[in-house]
């Protein structure tokens, strides 16, 4: 029997590690793939450490090993979009991109290229078949779970995509790892933006932004000027710390209108919303929205679901309803949609109504 051949994702981490060795486990032939996605000011990769885990890995597992040059589409599909975003007033999500664009678009035709039947990732959500359609379930471990930033997978892609992570516990991964003499099973995980040093997003785009960050004014809801800010990408939405502003009492950011090279400033109250339209939606269980749904719904990776209405608008786009008023809803960002466990699907925040 012609083992089926599997291309995995490995970032050097030990969730991909730890996928190669349970794919391996299954009878899968394992291929181990490193997408090299960004050069530092230096011109050096940003994440040299990551080349040399990931081929220590698939070392000791004795699967094949190759990194892939992917930096031209990451700096148009990620990089430059991340950059676009924030000087139009809004707050980007570079994974979000990434995983449509680079991980299961580019990587996914790489690994037909070199002739797999199967792509896999270390993320921590699950694919199963539910009326004749693949679908999306939230992981095992609920901490760790990443089916917010898989929204946009189509099925032709989830008909070859397999998630091992999403059955295990994170502690459990870890295990595997060490139990199995893997160097990377106390690596911590990867908390920033990956081709962002320290987290800094203001001085990265200062420094690939070929245009002059320009000064503006804070004004209140009103139009009154207030003060003067030190250019809109240092805003996001229900921002209160670093504004610059003395103003007596408590100031949050509650909107940035870019044409006008303004961040309009209110009180805790004015970043409280219900209601919002969604541009550029996907679905995973269906292929179209008919009629208002009820879900749960959930507008950042790190925040909690909520009860939540969706109804289709046409040209792509859907309200999001909440039951109850949301924290400092922010454009750009994605709203994401589960019914129970199952990711229902998601779009980018386009206007808060």
């Amino acid at each position: 029997m012609v083992k089926k051949k599997v291309a995995l994702g490995m970032s050097g981490g030990v969730d991909s590690s730890v996928a190669a060795y349970i794919l391996k486990e299954k009878g899968y032939d394992v291929i181990g793939i490193h997408m090299s996605l960004w050069n530092d000011k230096n011109g050096d990769y940003c994440n040299p450490q990551a080349v040399a885990d990931a081929k220590k890995v698939a070392d000791k597992l004795e699967i094949p090993f190759h990194v892939i040059e992917l930096k031209e589409k990451f700096k148009k599909h990620v990089v430059d979009y991340f950059i676009d975003e924030y000087l139009e007033g809004r707050t980007p999500n570079p994974c979000v991109a990434c995983n449509k664009y680079i991980k299961y678009e580019e990587f996914f035709n790489k690994g037909k290229e070199l002739g797999a039947d199967y792509m896999a990732t270390g993320h921590y959500a699950k694919i199963e078949e539910r009326n004749g359609r693949k679908v999306i379930i939230k992981a095992e471990d609920d901490k760790k779970d990443q089916t917010y930033m898989l929204y946009n997978l189509k099925q032709y892609q989830l008909d070859r995509i397999l998630m091992p992570c999403g059955d295990y516990k994170k502690t459990h991964i870890r295990e595997i790892a060490e139990k199995i003499g893997l160097d990377v099973y106390n690596k911590k995980d990867s908390q920033d933006i990956c081709f962002i040093p320290n987290n800094d997003h203001t001085s990265f785009i200062k420094e690939n932004y070929k245009g002059k960050i320009k000064p503006g004014d804070f004004v209140d809801k009103n139009g009154n000027i207030l003060g003067e800010h030190k250019g809109i990408i240092n805003y996001t939405i229900g921002q209160r710390k670093g504004l610059g502003i003395a103003l007596g009492k408590p100031a949050y950011v509650i909107d940035i209108i870019p044409f006008k090279n303004r961040v309009v400033i209110g009180d805790e109250e004015d970043i409280f919303h219900t209601n919002l339209i969604a541009k550029d939606v996907n679905f995973i269980p269906f292929e179209k929205l008919e009629k208002r749904m009820e879900i749960e719904a959930k507008i950042r990776y790190s925040s909690k679901t909520s009860k939540a209405y969706i109804e289709p608008l046409g040209d792509n786009k859907v309200k999001v309803e909440f039951q109850d008023k949301q924290r400092a809803i922010t454009k750009g960002q994605s709203v994401v949609f589960y019914d129970g466990n199952m990711l229902v699907g998601g779009g980018v925040i386009e206007n808060i109504i």
